[in-house]
């Protein structure tokens, strides 16, 4: 089972590589966000026809998420961890998994409003999986979390020290999250990985991708059981070498039935 997150930066504006990319990776569960669309403006054809079934939560110009699945999807939930009118969270129940999609503010830049913003915004997720999901769960919380957690996720540690996504009481929120009992799958499985292949996410400017200039900010955070199910989890490096792409790369998860 292939459990798929990528931050896709407008739906709409990847048409052109999405059908493709879904017959290719043929993901069980796809996790999008940043959709950039309201509900209504989804492409819903190029995934039905596909097979999947489809959440969405969509946003006019911003934010959005989307949860496609091959499988029926039951106990949908939008609005989590807070109801701010903002489309940034999205939970279902599909293929014998709680999946918990969410897209975390970006902060813009530390002592912004938005960043503090940001700080209580996952803490509310932290009070959210109190509330409504315990450690046993099989559960995957994936998104595009903004969020470098440590200095190996960064290209260069020193020029993001105390910067917005890699600042210590950011990352300091992302521990809480796996204190709660959650485990970074795909830093489990690759322990002392680091550069360019170990990044998620590029900036357009100044030819970021090809510079190997990145982070690791998409994340896959799972609870025990879905940890010894796991066998892998790569990086779709192939997807972002791909014309007018997102700059986020998707990210996969793959699990033992």
């Amino acid at each position: 089972m292939r459990v798929t997150t990528w931050n896709i930066n407008s739906v709409r504006a990847r048409l052109h590589l999405l059908g493709d990319w879904l017959d290719d990776r043929r993901p069980d569960v796809l996790c999008l966000q940043e959709l950039k669309c309201r509900d209504e403006d989804f492409p819903a054809a190029v995934f039905e026809e596909r097979g999947y079934n489809l959440a969405v939560f969509g946003q006019k110009s911003y934010n959005g998420v989307a949860i496609a699945s091959l499988h029926p999807i039951d106990a949908v939930v939008r609005g989590l961890p807070v109801d701010d009118g903002e489309a940034r969270g999205l939970a279902a129940t599909t293929g014998g998994l709680r999946v918990v999609n969410v897209y975390v503010v970006n902060g813009r830049e530390v002592g912004h409003e938005q960043y503090h913003r940001k700080l209580a915004w996952l803490g509310a997720l932290r009070d959210w999986l109190d509330a409504d999901a315990t450690p046993g769960d099989d559960l995957v919380l994936c998104g595009d979390f903004n969020i470098a957690p440590a200095d190996a996720d960064v290209h260069d540690p020193e020029l993001w020290r105390d910067r917005v996504l890699c600042s210590e009481p950011e990352r300091a929120r992302f521990r809480e999250l796996l204190d709660w009992g959650l485990t970074d799958a795909w830093r489990h499985l690759h322990p002392d990985a680091s550069g360019r292949y170990a990044h998620t996410w590029w900036d357009y400017r100044g030819r970021g991708f090809q510079r190997g200039l990145g982070l690791r900010i998409d994340h896959h955070l799972v609870t025990a059981p879905v940890l010894a199910r796991t066998r892998g989890v790569t990086i779709d490096r192939e997807a972002r070498k791909a014309a007018r792409p997102s700059d986020h790369a998707p990210v996969h998860l793959d699990l033992d039935p």
